[in-house]
């Protein structure tokens, strides 16, 4: 959504997932756990994410930036 609205890429090495819900909230998604391991394996060193879907362990090399409304994550895409 942020790359449409600003009509450029996201910042190398930011992965984002979540479901975005009409009132801007940012809902989680299944194996969000197993999402963010794959992405620190393929070299993402930031994720956002919604924060129930904040892992329990820190990942090696990754820093992860749990969000809870869509406006938080687009000032993270920075």
């Amino acid at each position: 959504m942020v790359s449409s609205l600003r009509n450029q890429p996201l910042p190398d090495k930011l992965v984002v997932f979540g479901e975005v819900g009409l009132a801007g909230e940012v809902r989680p998604v299944a194996r969000g756990q197993e999402r963010l391991r794959e992405a620190a394996k393929l070299g993402f060193t930031r994720a956002i994410v919604p924060a129930a879907n904040l892992p329990r362990q820190p990942i090696d090399g990754l820093q992860v930036i749990a969000v809870e409304r869509l406006d938080q994550a687009v000032d993270y895409c920075r």
